[in-house]
């Protein structure tokens, strides 16, 4: 049995623009080797194969759709390797219909949705394929976030230059419906970035992690020993802040937490996804 991982036939993926099923073939037939791989796949005539090798897809576009009862959202990162191809209008149309598709499909995973069929008898990855041979740019379908349920759904898209599709995008769901508090909190994650929901969603050893990071510095500046464990703590607490966005200070009021503005708006946020292409 060939040697190899997920994570390879993906890089192959990502190095070639190929199918998904052609490359988990070639890293098989190459037992698990990436450069055999791509050496097969260059002699059986994949299209694009040479001219996409070694090509980075860091352009792009996030497009999004949300239910007509605001119950659903769907947020799609669509890429492509220049800003000349992200901007035009096929682009663009692809990456529409991708996330329609998906909104409706409904697929658990990434790689679930690119098996999925989107037309009659054609893949999503197939679709795909078809856009690097007609873009002449490697396309990549890099993720998607879905909710669903009985909540209140919303999404907001940046732009980050006028001339380019949202470059960001932001899906929130609320457990009420307040589409103003929503938008708020929508724009406040796409310009803050946070990692995670609250101080309980950070995994535990990254909390520990930056403990130790704190008092090693702490340390290192020669700090008192009697102040450490103040000082430790004060410097967890702002990472926590930095990265929690119910603990952040709200991007229209600093003096509130985003955690205040959605009580005073009394909705809670129950998870958000934020995209930004490329990273």
């Amino acid at each position: 049995m060939a040697n190899f991982t997920a994570a390879d036939v993906k890089k192959l993926r990502e190095l070639t623009g190929a199918g998904m099923m052609d490359c988990k073939k070639a890293i098989e037939e190459s037992d698990g080797d990436v450069d055999k791989a791509v050496e097969l796949l260059r002699i059986k005539g994949q299209k694009g194969v040479a001219k996409r090798e070694g090509r980075d897809a860091t352009n792009g576009a996030v497009v999004a759709k949300i239910g007509a009862d605001n119950k659903s959202g769907v947020l799609v990162e669509l890429r492509c390797e220049t800003d000349f191809v992200a901007k035009s209008d096929k682009f663009v149309a692809v990456a529409d219909a991708i996330a329609e598709h998906i909104a409706v499909a409904a697929p658990a995973d990434i790689e679930a949705a690119l098996a999925s069929e989107i037309e009659a008898g054609k893949t999503v990855q197939q679709y795909v394929d078809e856009a690097n041979a007609n873009l002449g740019e490697k396309i990549v379908l890099a993720r998607f976030a879905q909710f669903a349920g009985d909540n209140f759904v919303a999404v907001y898209l940046h732009r980050t230059s006028p001339d380019l599709p949202p470059q960001v995008g932001v899906l929130v769901e609320l457990d009420k419906e307040d589409a103003l508090t929503a938008k708020d909190v929508a724009q406040h994650i796409a310009a803050f970035a946070p990692k995670y929901l609250s101080r309980e969603d950070i995994p535990a050893e990254d909390i520990e992690n930056e403990r130790r990071v704190a008092e090693a510095t702490a340390r290192e500046e020669g700090k008192p020993e009697a102040a450490l464990p103040k000082i430790v703590e004060g410097r967890v607490t702002g990472f926590v802040k930095e990265n929690s966005v119910l603990e952040q200070a709200f991007a229209k009021d600093n003096k509130k937490s985003v955690a205040k503005v959605l009580d005073e708006a009394g909705v809670s946020l129950k998870r958000f996804a934020r995209f930004r292409v490329g990273v």
